[in-house]
């Protein structure tokens, strides 16, 4: 089991920074801050436990933050997105006398070759040498693109993030962060269905996902035709002179001056129309509209969310552990019968209805962390069935084995159990 400890910081506590709409440093969000940055301020909480948050690898690829935290005392790997522009120094190398420092400006939120392999290779290191739960804030706008980066492997290096996630084996959460966006290729590498098991994506109220931005997504599906289409379709004014325009026997005076006044109310609809079109590209990337089509699990609030978080990863945490002492019982199991006895289990036990599993992670965390004695029971019950019916399986194929190996192992037996066996026989 993970070193859950005891957290000083209340688990049920808003988090009171919010990061702004621009650039930013991730690192006070995750740790909190003075207002204004004067020690004498106000204190700003941040997601984590206050003074929990280490940085690992802080001097190199900074336009992503690794690190480690604890959330409400529970260990947790951490990803974020420096959304500041940062400096990349190649220093010169002491071998060859004609080389130079080359210092090389890298934007915010996005991933270059450095950064995404920096995000691989702490979520192998949050695998497979510490087995920590991982949350990711996203806030990308996808790979950089540029002819150096592609001669830089950025390709192989956003490969290995998808690498990294579908052989995770603790509970990932992604979370894209109030004023926040995952564009392009970021969203690919952050799919939950890259592991659907371990996964996880939520999305705070105040962000926007999507492969394209809304800019992107206009100059594809709403150019200048469609949009004079529906301005035919919607403006009284503009129908009239196009449907005028079309009479054959409109004098070439006047067919010239119905055209200028055609021209000239494009000229005015057009920037509202283009707007309007931005802005319908936009409610597509709304968490409502991510939520509609299964690709987040939940819209979050920014201030509430630790709480939310601390039961959810609690709650995965234990589910792990115990479906990993299911699955050993019956190796046959898949991963939904395991869910479905330990279901079955809580409802049995807390006298619940089957909708309290998926609503109450407070609850059903709460259960299985307090209730070892009587899971333990369950799966001696579950072990003892299997075995049962193995024993009919082979004594229906094989009589003369199994009644070979019965006898073998009655030798084995000690007095007291071969009497009580004797007394199950003759009853």
């Amino acid at each position: 089991m993970l070193p859950i400890t005891r957290s000083v910081d209340p688990i049920d506590r808003e988090v009171t920074y919010t990061p702004p709409k621009g650039p930013s440093d991730p690192r006070h969000f995750l740790q909190g801050k003075y207002e204004n940055d004067d020690i004498n301020g106000e204190w700003l909480s941040g997601f984590f436990d206050k003074d929990s948050f280490i940085e690992t690898l802080g001097g190199w690829a900074r336009t992503v933050v690794t690190g480690r935290a604890r959330l409400g005392g529970i260990p947790m790997g951490v990803i974020a997105v420096e959304t500041r522009t940062v400096e990349h120094v190649i220093p010169a190398d002491p071998a060859n006398a004609s080389s130079e420092e080359q210092i090389l400006v890298e934007a915010g939120g996005v991933w270059y070759p450095n950064s995404a392999y920096k995000t691989a290779q702490a979520i192998n290191d949050f695998n497979k040498g510490e087995q920590l739960p991982l949350i990711i804030f996203a806030n990308w706008r996808g790979f950089s693109g540029g002819q150096r980066d592609m001669y830089n492997e950025v390709l192989k290096f956003g490969s290995h993030i998808v690498d990294a996630l579908s052989n995770y084996k603790q509970p990932a959460f992604v979370y894209i962060v109030p004023n926040g966006e995952l564009r392009g290729g970021a969203w690919v590498v952050l799919d939950p269905t890259i592991n659907s098991d371990m996964m996880e994506m939520y999305a705070d109220s105040k962000a926007r996902a999507g492969v394209l931005e809304p800019e992107g997504i206009v100059e594809i599906k709403f150019r200048k035709p469609h949009l004079l289409a529906a301005m035919e379709r919607l403006d009284d004014t503009y129908r009239n002179l196009k449907q005028q325009l079309k009479n054959p026997d409109l004098a070439t005076e006047q067919r010239a001056e119905m055209s200028l006044q055609l021209d000239q109310r494009e000229k005015e609809l057009l920037p509202v129309y283009s707007q309007i079109a931005v802005h319908f590209a936009d409610l597509h990337d709304t968490p409502g509209r991510m939520k509609a089509k299964g690709t987040i699990r939940e819209i979050l609030e920014w201030k509430n969310s630790r709480k939310y978080f601390y039961w959810r990863v609690l709650r995965r945490v234990h589910e792990e552990r115990w479906l990993a002492e299911v699955k050993s019982t019956n190796e046959n199991l898949t991963r939904e019968d395991c869910k479905a006895y330990l279901q079955q289990w809580f409802c049995q036990d807390t006298q619940s209805e089957p909708e309290k599993w998926n609503a109450s992670d407070d609850g059903v965390s709460t259960w299985l962390s307090q209730s070892t004695d009587t899971i333990s029971e369950h799966l001696k019950e579950l072990r003892k069935a299997f075995v049962t019916k193995q024993v009919v399986d082979l004594a229906k194929s094989d009589r003369s084995g199994v009644l070979s190996g019965f006898i073998e192992t009655f030798n084995t037996l000690t007095t007291e159990e071969r009497e009580l066996l004797l007394l199950k026989l003759s009853n």
